[in-house]
């Protein structure tokens, strides 16, 4: 048995012996393809040229690219020069919201701003002033405040015919002139309809002793339609636009609607309800607002009635995709670079 476990042992020794030496001898600076082989793959071919090395496999063992990442794959380990793509800042497209007033006076509003003739030679001198302005905004797109499924898109495609003849409407002598401008073939329209249950809010606060409450906030808009007259009428276009999209004003606008609130008891709740239903419009005109934006290339300049700026712009802000600029920042000289 002895002489046995003896031989085994030495066939053992020798054949760990000869593997040693096979390893030495194939043993190369790159980590394991032996002289021979390398001999054999440069071997000139009948073409004449050399047969390339064997292409390194992206995935190395776990040893040397770490638990099977791709060798090539830059890490932030490697430092070259590129974040990792949840690193890299963001493209967004931009938005700018063009709070305006209604030109043609409608009435459609609870109060209306008294407007003088937008169609006379010295207000059209005006508005040509304010679309230079808008120009160095850039927009590839022009969204308005109208119903998607309206006439305002084949409006529009008269216009450009030489079919339609502008009206005193916003739209018309902001939106499609400088969409006609820019030599743009389309207007977006991302109008949403909503509730705005004003009435009720009137029975609750009769019904309640609020009345006084509803009268003090009704006697506040007058005076800031009047102020804005007056900015008008000694001033021009361009002049109230650049007041009425200051912030500080949208924000006491804001501030404003959220007197609502107050008008609730109980189980009753028309003021908040009212508020919900203002935001709910609004949202939805931003989800149509997002549905033309195609690319983060996409400038798109928002036409819409002043009184839809704090939530339009808001949710531009909040959005992770979306960047808002204001008309403060291209109002100056229409010659002036941005």
């Amino acid at each position: 048995m002895n002489r046995l476990m003896r031989v085994i042992g030495l066939a053992a020794a020798s054949a760990w012996l000869a593997a040693g030496a096979m390893g030495q001898q194939g043993k190369t600076e790159d980590g394991g393809v032996t002289a021979a082989r390398r001999r054999q793959e440069e071997k000139p071919r009948e073409d004449g040229g050399v047969k390339p090395p064997l292409q390194r496999q992206e995935t190395e063992t776990s040893e040397e690219a770490g638990f099977g990442k791709p060798a090539l794959q830059e890490s932030e380990e490697g430092n070259l020069g590129r974040l990792p793509l949840q690193k890299q800042e963001q493209k967004k497209a931009h938005v700018l919201v063009l709070g305006s007033f209604h030109m043609a006076n409608p009435g459609h509003d609870i109060f209306n701003l008294k407007v003088d003739d937008v169609l006379e030679p010295k207000r059209q001198k005006e508005i040509a002033e304010t679309i230079e302005m808008l120009k160095k905004f850039r927009p590839t797109k022009i969204a308005i405040e109208s119903d998607p499924g309206g006439k305002r898109v084949q409006l529009y495609q008269d216009y450009l015919d030489g079919k339609y003849t502008l009206t005193r409407n916003e739209i018309d002598q902001l939106g499609f002139r400088l969409a006609k401008e820019l030599g743009h073939k389309q207007i977006y329209p991302i109008d949403a309809d909503g509730d705005f249950p004003f009435d009720k809010v009137q029975e609750f606060a009769k019904k309640h002793g609020k009345q006084k409450e509803l009268d003090e906030w009704m006697a506040v808009i007058p005076k800031i339609l009047e102020k804005d007259s007056e900015t008008l009428k000694n001033g021009t276009i361009s002049d109230l636009l650049l007041a009425i999209n200051r912030e500080q004003r949208v924000r006491e606008d804001q501030e404003a609607y959220m007197d609502f609130a107050q008008f609730a008891e109980g189980k009753e709740f028309p003021g908040p309800d009212l508020l919900a239903e203002w935001y709910r419009r609004n949202a939805r005109i931003f989800a149509n607002l997002r549905g033309i934006i195609s690319s983060p290339e996409e400038r798109v300049l928002v036409i819409y009635g002043s009184v839809h700026l704090y939530w339009l712009q808001r949710d531009v802000m909040d959005s992770r995709d979306l960047e808002l600029e204001r008309f403060g920042e291209y109002a100056g000289k229409a010659g002036e670079k941005h």
